[in-house]
């Protein structure tokens, strides 16, 4: 439910052509245009998708690297806060970023690619044995229910116009729907239930996942558009991603994590 200005090259465009060689030279791509076998990707803190503290640095990471390696390539990911990640993509200090949501602004210099096979589904954590029903929010009036400050939350809860309750982050939103302080959270399935398994596991038994979900969005890796192979690479980055589908290679890779996804 997060994440929220176009990519440029203002020192390319300096009229002294010594001035453009050393602008080249500063792009971390420069250096190593005849290299393609290894991409400089960034992250955020978004568990189980992304995080420093998992596995493979989260599932999205995963999912990513498999289909590198099948290329031959290696991949380098570091995590930054999410603002800070945008603002250097569009300064191209990365190749690319791991999972993130499809937004057509991004699109002026990100390039993504097909789905990563995860989606994040949004929608309601209630406490267990709750009897209400989540499938026409219009039945929810008269509710509370609990957000995330400056979450970008599904148009489909926006235009229901419920009354909501803010939480500073996801754990602080689940602990108050535990203390019945809200009638439901809003929240992604998956960070809900990892929260659940590390966070509050004494209390994981009383919270429960309602469905339908609200949305669901597709999780993508994006190359940055600046890098003079950006084309070839989204291309067989792609390829890459359909093959470890097809393979089956992609389930088995997600069958340890279905019981957060």
């Amino acid at each position: 439910m997060t994440q929220a200005p176009p990519g440029g090259l203002p020192d390319l465009l300096h009229p002294n052509r010594r001035s453009l060689v050393i602008g080249l030279a500063a792009l971390p791509w420069a250096a190593s245009a005849s290299k393609p076998d290894k991409l400089r990707l960034v992250a955020t803190e978004f568990p189980p998708y992304t995080s420093p503290s998992l596995e493979g640095g989260g599932i999205a990471a995963q999912v990513t690297r498999a289909a590198l390696q099948r290329l031959g390539w290696e991949m380098e990911l570091s995590f930054r806060p999410w603002v800070r990640a945008l603002a250097e993509l569009q300064q191209a200090s990365w190749d690319g970023v791991v999972g993130l949501w499809h937004n057509q602004e991004r699109e002026r210099y990100l390039a993504y690619t097909r789905p990563l096979g995860i989606s994040n589904r949004i929608g309601f954590m209630a406490r267990a044995g709750t009897a209400i029903q989540v499938h026409d929010l219009s039945r929810l009036q008269g509710l509370t229910i609990g957000t995330v400050r400056d979450y970008v939350n599904p148009p489909v809860f926006e235009r229901a116009r419920l009354r909501r309750d803010e939480a500073v982050d996801d754990l602080g939103n689940l602990r108050k729907l535990l203390a019945g302080r809200i009638d439901l959270a809003l929240v992604d399935k998956g960070v809900a239930m990892h929260l659940l398994q590390t966070r509050l596991r004494d209390a994981a038994a009383a919270l429960v996942w309602l469905e339908p979900a609200l949305a669901e969005l597709p999780l993508h890796t994006a190359l940055v558009r600046q890098h003079p192979q950006h084309s070839q690479r989204l291309a067989d980055l792609n390829r890459s991603l359909q093959e470890l589908h097809s393979s089956g290679a992609l389930a088995q890779l997600l069958q340890g994590h279905a019981h957060l996804l």
